[in-house]
Order: structure tokens, then C-alpha cells, then sequence
């Protein structure tokens, strides 16, 4: 008796389908029809992360390498740069460092959502991807630590609601994110530059706009939430 086997190319195929078929993309035609929302595949993520793993995960100051998600969605393509980042601390730091490390990482990404339910679960995912990985370690990530609030305020900072198109948040205003720039001679430091969003755009001239926003004292990152302004 002699069995029907489907090429193995071809039943790698249908299993990919099935795993997409069990994603989510749309949530809606009304929103597909309105805003074009479809979201990507996590198979399509890793595939494309996987072209620049030497800036995510191998290559020098892997960790300060930023990221932004112009249409950040429910955060698939910024959890999954998190989540790589955060991996690769673990391979190539001491473990005394994860907490310093991976804020800096998580100070690295950027995105912007139009979408008040998708922006909540951006910020929400990428939040419970650093609690986890710190939990998962045994170090205290609660509400009540620096660490989480360090956390949940470079996430609030750099994942904005808005539209990317124009430049302005949901309320009107320009898009406002920092740099968190590392303070090389004191290891844990951080400085932070805001600038509008719009001012990328003529980044190239050297023309970003920080003139018209407040300027802050250098601090260990995992006190960056205290906003301690350089004329306080």
C-alpha cells in the first residue's frame, strides 16, 4: 500500500496559512475600509527583524540602537524588537546590569498609533514584556519600584498617540518624543533631549527642534521618571 504524501514545501505552506489564519490581522472591515488596518503576521515580524539582527541583537551598541514604528498598531512589530533586545542582555551582559540595560533598551524604541484601543495595547504589551523578562529572572519589577516606573514612563514617553502623517497627537499638539542619551563617563546615566517629531524630517540639516521644549539634569535612568529639570 503506498500513501499519498503532499511535498513537504507544500505542507509547510498550509501550516504557515493555519498560523496566520489564527492571528488576528483585522479586526474589523469597518476599520480596514477606514484606516487600512491590518496588522502583521508575527511570522512576517521575525522574518523582517531578522534583516537587521546585527543593529537589534549582535552588532556593537546593539542596545542604543533605535527603532521607530510609524504605524505601531497593537505594538507586534515594537514588543518583538523589545523582546529581542532583552534576550540579548541576557547573553551578553552580567546579570547585574539587566536593569540598567534593558531600560536603555526599551529607551531605544519609538512608535506612533492613530488608534485609541491599539495605542493602550502598544504601551500595554511592551510594558508587561520588561516586567516579565524581570520577573522571570527574580528581580522586583513592581508597581512600587524605580524599575517599573522608569519602565512604564519611557513607555508612555516614547509609544504616542497621533498621527504620524501630520506630525500631531490626538489632541492637536506635536508629537513630542526625548533622546535618551547615555552619559558615557558615569555607567547608568542617562540625558534626555526632547524635540518635536516633525523636526525629523529636517534632522539631515541638523536642525532638530529642542529649543522649544524643557531641558532636564542628567540622571540614572531608573530615575528618569522623576523628571528633574535642569533649573530645579
Amino acid at each position: 500500500m503506498t500513501a499519498n504524501l503532499t511535498p513537504l514545501h507544500q505542507r509547510r505552506d498550509v501550516a504557515l496559512a493555519v498560523a496566520d489564519a489564527v492571528e488576528q490581522l483585522v479586526k474589523s472591515r469597518d476599520r480596514v475600509k477606514i484606516y487600512g488596518e491590518v496588522f502583521t503576521p508575527q511570522r512576517m515580524v521575525n522574518q523582517m527583524l531578522d534583516l537587521v539582527r546585527p543593529e537589534l541583537e549582535t552588532g556593537p551598541r546593539f542596545v542604543d540602537k533605535t527603532f521607530f514604528e510609524p504605524a505601531a498598531g497593537d505594538g507586534n512589530f515594537l514588543i518583538a524588537i523589545l523582546r529581542r533586545k532583552l534576550a540579548a542582555i541576557e547573553r551578553r551582559y552580567q546579570p547585574e546590569f539587566w536593569p540598567s540595560e534593558s531600560l536603555f533598551a526599551l529607551a531605544s524604541i519609538y512608535g506612533v498609533e492613530l488608534l485609541a484601543d491599539n495605542h493602550e495595547a502598544a504601551r500595554q504589551g511592551m510594558l508587561d514584556e520588561f516586567v516579565g523578562f524581570h520577573q522571570r529572572h527574580g528581580t522586583a519589577c513592581s508597581q512600587r519600584t524605580n524599575l517599573w516606573r522608569a519602565a512604564r514612563f519611557l513607555v508612555d514617553s516614547n509609544i504616542q498617540r497621533g498621527n504620524t502623517l501630520t506630525g500631531f497627537d490626538h489632541d492637536g499638539r506635536e508629537i513630542t518624543f526625548s533622546w535618551w542619551n547615555r552619559v558615557l563617563s558615569v555607567p547608568g546615566m542617562v540625558q534626555r533631549d526632547p524635540f518635536t517629531f516633525n523636526s525629523l524630517h529636517i534632522a539631515d540639516a541638523g536642525m532638530f527642534n529642542f529649543a522649544v521644549n524643557e531641558s532636564y539634569s542628567p540622571c540614572r535612568i531608573e530615575h528618569v521618571h522623576l523628571e528633574a529639570r535642569a533649573d530645579d
